[in-house]
Protein backbone atom coordinates (compact mmCIF):
# COMPACT_ATOMS: atom_id res chain seq x y z
CA UNK A 1 0.00 0.00 0.00
CA UNK A 2 1.11 3.54 -0.73
CA UNK A 3 0.85 5.95 1.36
CA UNK A 4 -2.02 8.12 2.20
CA UNK A 5 -2.77 11.85 3.85
CA UNK A 6 -5.93 12.05 6.58
CA UNK A 7 -7.56 15.20 6.32
CA UNK A 8 -10.30 16.43 9.11
CA UNK A 9 -11.87 19.73 7.39
CA UNK A 10 -12.88 22.19 10.24
CA UNK A 11 -14.20 25.42 9.93
CA UNK A 12 -11.14 26.79 11.68
CA UNK A 13 -8.26 24.38 11.01
CA UNK A 14 -7.59 21.90 8.58
CA UNK A 15 -6.30 18.72 10.78
CA UNK A 16 -3.35 16.49 8.67
CA UNK A 17 -2.43 13.11 9.60
CA UNK A 18 0.02 10.62 7.62
CA UNK A 19 0.25 7.28 7.35
CA UNK A 20 3.86 5.61 7.44
CA UNK A 21 5.12 3.86 4.66
CA UNK A 22 3.40 0.79 5.06
CA UNK A 23 0.07 1.98 5.21
CA UNK A 24 -0.21 0.78 8.24
CA UNK A 25 -0.32 3.30 10.80
CA UNK A 26 -1.55 6.94 11.10
CA UNK A 27 0.22 9.72 12.32
CA UNK A 28 -0.65 13.42 13.35
CA UNK A 29 1.00 15.88 10.95
CA UNK A 30 -0.64 19.47 11.62
CA UNK A 31 -2.98 21.93 10.80
CA UNK A 32 -4.05 24.38 8.07
CA UNK A 33 -5.67 27.59 9.43
CA UNK A 34 -8.66 28.32 7.52
CA UNK A 35 -8.17 31.81 6.09
CA UNK A 36 -10.85 32.18 3.64
CA UNK A 37 -9.13 30.88 0.61
CA UNK A 38 -9.96 27.14 -0.23
CA UNK A 39 -8.33 27.24 -3.38
CA UNK A 40 -4.92 28.30 -1.13
CA UNK A 41 -5.79 25.81 1.69
CA UNK A 42 -5.73 23.04 -0.83
CA UNK A 43 -3.02 23.76 -2.07
CA UNK A 44 -1.35 23.47 0.88
CA UNK A 45 -3.26 20.34 1.45
CA UNK A 46 -1.80 18.79 -1.76
CA UNK A 47 1.29 20.15 -1.11
CA UNK A 48 1.63 17.99 2.31
CA UNK A 49 0.15 14.76 0.18
CA UNK A 50 2.91 15.53 -2.76
CA UNK A 51 5.71 15.51 0.19
CA UNK A 52 5.29 12.78 1.92
CA UNK A 53 4.44 10.77 -1.76
CA UNK A 54 0.97 9.95 -0.66
CA UNK A 55 -1.22 9.02 -3.34
CA UNK A 56 -4.68 8.98 -1.72
CA UNK A 57 -5.80 11.81 0.31
CA UNK A 58 -8.51 10.97 2.81
CA UNK A 59 -11.03 13.89 3.82
CA UNK A 60 -13.29 12.40 7.16
CA UNK A 61 -17.43 12.84 5.78
CA UNK A 62 -19.21 13.68 9.00
CA UNK A 63 -22.74 11.89 8.36
CA UNK A 64 -25.38 11.92 10.53
CA UNK A 65 -25.89 9.11 13.48
CA UNK A 66 -28.26 7.63 11.05
CA UNK A 67 -25.59 7.55 7.75
CA UNK A 68 -27.27 10.17 6.60
CA UNK A 69 -25.74 12.83 4.56
CA UNK A 70 -26.70 16.40 6.44
CA UNK A 71 -25.75 19.52 5.76
CA UNK A 72 -22.42 19.22 7.09
CA UNK A 73 -21.78 16.31 4.94
CA UNK A 74 -23.07 18.41 2.04
CA UNK A 75 -20.58 21.19 2.43
CA UNK A 76 -17.56 18.85 2.98
CA UNK A 77 -18.40 16.62 -0.62
CA UNK A 78 -18.89 20.35 -2.35
CA UNK A 79 -14.96 20.84 -0.62
CA UNK A 80 -14.24 16.88 -1.42
CA UNK A 81 -14.99 17.65 -5.21
CA UNK A 82 -12.71 21.24 -5.72
CA UNK A 83 -10.01 18.63 -3.93
CA UNK A 84 -10.26 16.05 -5.83
CA UNK A 85 -10.22 18.22 -9.10
CA UNK A 86 -6.75 19.86 -7.87
CA UNK A 87 -5.51 16.68 -6.64
CA UNK A 88 -6.37 15.07 -9.78
CA UNK A 89 -3.85 17.64 -11.84
CA UNK A 90 -0.86 15.62 -9.75
CA UNK A 91 -2.11 12.12 -9.73
CA UNK A 92 -3.34 11.91 -6.20
CA UNK A 93 -6.54 10.44 -6.12
CA UNK A 94 -9.60 11.51 -2.78
CA UNK A 95 -11.80 9.38 -1.17
CA UNK A 96 -13.85 10.35 1.82
CA UNK A 97 -14.29 8.32 5.13
CA UNK A 98 -17.56 8.12 8.02
CA UNK A 99 -15.71 10.41 11.00
CA UNK A 100 -18.28 10.14 12.84
CA UNK A 101 -17.06 9.83 16.42
CA UNK A 102 -13.66 10.94 15.51
CA UNK A 103 -13.09 13.99 17.08
CA UNK A 104 -14.47 12.31 20.32
CA UNK A 105 -12.31 9.39 20.29
CA UNK A 106 -8.79 11.75 19.20
CA UNK A 107 -10.69 14.06 22.67
CA UNK A 108 -10.39 10.85 24.70
CA UNK A 109 -6.77 10.16 23.16
CA UNK A 110 -5.35 13.72 24.06
CA UNK A 111 -6.90 13.48 27.68
CA UNK A 112 -5.63 9.79 28.28
CA UNK A 113 -2.12 11.28 26.89
CA UNK A 114 -2.82 13.32 30.67
CA UNK A 115 -2.65 17.20 28.04
CA UNK A 116 -3.97 19.97 29.53
CA UNK A 117 -6.84 21.82 28.18
CA UNK A 118 -4.82 24.31 25.77
CA UNK A 119 -2.38 21.70 24.49
CA UNK A 120 -5.60 19.39 23.43
CA UNK A 121 -7.51 22.02 21.89
CA UNK A 122 -4.11 23.33 19.36
CA UNK A 123 -3.91 19.10 18.82
CA UNK A 124 -7.30 18.28 18.40
CA UNK A 125 -7.79 18.77 14.44
CA UNK A 126 -4.90 16.54 13.75
CA UNK A 127 -5.64 14.27 15.93
CA UNK A 128 -9.16 13.52 14.61
CA UNK A 129 -7.60 13.72 11.19
CA UNK A 130 -5.64 11.12 12.35
CA UNK A 131 -8.34 9.11 13.82
CA UNK A 132 -10.18 9.11 10.56
CA UNK A 133 -7.18 8.17 8.70
CA UNK A 134 -6.48 4.97 10.83
CA UNK A 135 -9.75 3.80 10.34
CA UNK A 136 -9.55 4.44 6.63
CA UNK A 137 -6.10 2.55 6.66
CA UNK A 138 -7.66 -0.72 8.82
CA UNK A 139 -10.80 -0.89 6.30
CA UNK A 140 -8.11 -1.03 3.26
CA UNK A 141 -6.02 -3.48 4.47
Amino acid sequence: MSRALGVDLGSRRIGIAASDPSGVLASPVGVVERRDDQESEHREILAAATDIGATTIVVGLPLSLDGSHGPAAVAVLEEVEALGALARTVGVEVDTYDERFSTVTAEQGLREAKLGRKKRRSRIDAAAATVILQGWLEAHR
